[in-house]
């Protein structure tokens, strides 16, 4: 796992590894794809790039440390949580999932009504799993995954390895890193505010959606960042990951469908330090909130954009979810065929969807190191699809248990902690990354969506 930490921490800085203890093994997650490996890796770096704002701070980082297990559960977070004991709702909706056409395999993401919305209309069926199976099972998967796209949804077809590196977007993603971090702009070297935390006094606008955006937010946030998710108050949520993904941040409503709500942004941008978004790409932009627009609005503002098939390609502008990108990559294929199933067999975890998130925070806060180190605005990019390829290309081990069992997380009292919240008693897992110097850890538990004012709070050490 060293090397992989390595060459992450080498793709985000430059620079060979500094000290780190990692402690585990692979084996705590089956399948043949490292996904072990690529979690400790996103929380190793996470880490190391807070221990990096610590010693600018000049405060002693102490001995960075990340364990597999530990990094395992935190990619499985949702998995573990619960809410006054209980498992929360299913965070699938009732026709998600799936289908086999009649030559392969495709999944259609419902999880949302405007989703759902557009594969009955696209198929021409109420929103019924068994109406949906009919129809789906008698045309081309191909065909089934363009009308549902065309209809404003969200499919994706299961391809192979090969496939997909024939496919126009396979070789787009290849094309790409796997973090870009670039200056945009000048502006002066940023001033630290005194804070014994990596990221005290530094504040994070959050405009994101399920789920890399929401986990590198509550990254940063357990650094100690002053953290405002801005939602829209007629967007459906999925509780199960508000309630997971909210810790250490505070929740607002801005409607940016009105110039009102534009010019409210517009104040929020001016005193913030970090952008955080997961729109399509181009889509902020087109509204006056690109990566350019601002960086004139605040020079030296760090800008994070997330996808999920990469800012470039004829699918840069597509839905697409961690369930999705497995499809369309040939991870699910890859899954199936060393499982001997004879249906997608996805990975043990949305490992796309939470290790972006990690890696984004590991950039955002490397980006944030250099604007005080050398000015200046910077924007940060990353992708499901372009975290799966970097994933295939770590090599395989053995598989270990089949399914998606996780023998070495049966017992996992250790990795998790129960707090108070607006949504009751919850039990979730701890903050993952030893970080000596500042333990992370979240100031308070996940709000009410839309529960805070959109505006920043007094910032504090």
């Amino acid at each position: 796992m060293q090397d992989v930490l390595a060459g992450v921490w080498r793709t985000l800085t430059g620079d060979s590894l500094p000290p780190v203890s990692l402690t585990g093994d692979e084996s705590v997650l089956p399948g043949t794809f490292r996904v072990a490996a690529a979690a400790s890796a996103g929380v190793g770096a996470a880490t190391l790039a807070a221990a990096e704002l610590l010693r600018l701070r000049g405060i002693e980082a102490g001995a960075v440390g990340v364990d597999a297990r530990h990094a395992a559960a935190a990619i499985l977070s949702e998995a573990f949580l619960r809410v006054n004991g209980e498992p929360p709702p299913s965070p699938w909706g009732p026709i998600a999932g799936d289908y086999r056409a009649a030559d392969g395999w495709l999944k259609l993401h419902a999880n949302y009504p405007r989703h759902e919305a557009a594969i009955c209309w696209a198929l021409g069926v109420p929103a019924q799993r068994e109406a949906v199976a009919k129809a789906v099972a008698g045309r081309p998967a191909a065909e089934v995954e363009s009308a549902v796209v065309t209809a404003g949804g969200a499919a994706a077809l299961m391809r192979s390895r090969a496939e997909w590196l024939e496919h126009p977007q396979g070789r787009a993603v290849a094309d790409l890193p796997l973090v870009e971090i670039r200056q945009i702009g000048d502006a002066p070297k940023r001033v630290v505010f005194d804070s014994d935390r990596p990221l005290g006094g530094v504040r994070v606008l959050e405009l994101t959606h399920v789920l890399a955006g929401p986990v590198a937010g509550r990254v940063l946030a357990a650094h100690g960042a002053n953290v405002l998710h801005v939602g829209a108050a007629h967007l459906p949520r999925i509780p199960a990951l508000t309630m997971d993904t909210g810790h250490g941040k505070r929740s607002a409503f801005v409607a940016l469908d009105t110039e009102g709500g534009r010019a409210k942004l517009k104040k929020l941008v001016a005193r913030a330090d970090v952008v955080l978004q997961s729109f399509r790409p181009g889509a902020l932009a087109r509204i006056g909130f690109g990566p350019e627009e601002l960086a004139e609005l605040r020079p030296g503002i760090v800008t994070a954009d997330l996808s999920a098939y990469g800012w470039a390609g004829p699918w840069a502008r597509r839905r697409g979810f961690d369930s999705l990108v497995q499809m369309s990559s040939g991870i699910a294929d890859e899954g199936a065929r060393v499982a001997g199933a004879d249906r997608p067999v996805p990975l043990p975890a949305q490992a796309l969807d939470h290790t972006t998130g990690w890696l984004a925070a590991a950039a955002i806060m490397t980006a944030v190191r250099r604007t005080v180190e050398e000015g200046g605005s910077r924007h940060v990019r990353l992708s499901l699809a372009g975290t799966g390829r970097w994933l295939d290309s770590l090599g395989r081990k053995d598989s270990g248990p089949s399914g998606m069992d996780y023998p070495a997380l049966v017992d996992h009292a250790d990795l998790v902690e129960e707090v108070d919240s607006d949504f009751g008693r919850l039990t979730r897992v701890r903050m993952a990354g030893e970080l000596p110097g500042a333990p992370p850890h979240w100031d308070h538990a996940s709000h009410l969506p839309g529960a805070d004012s959109a505006v920043w709070h007094p910032v504090t050490t």
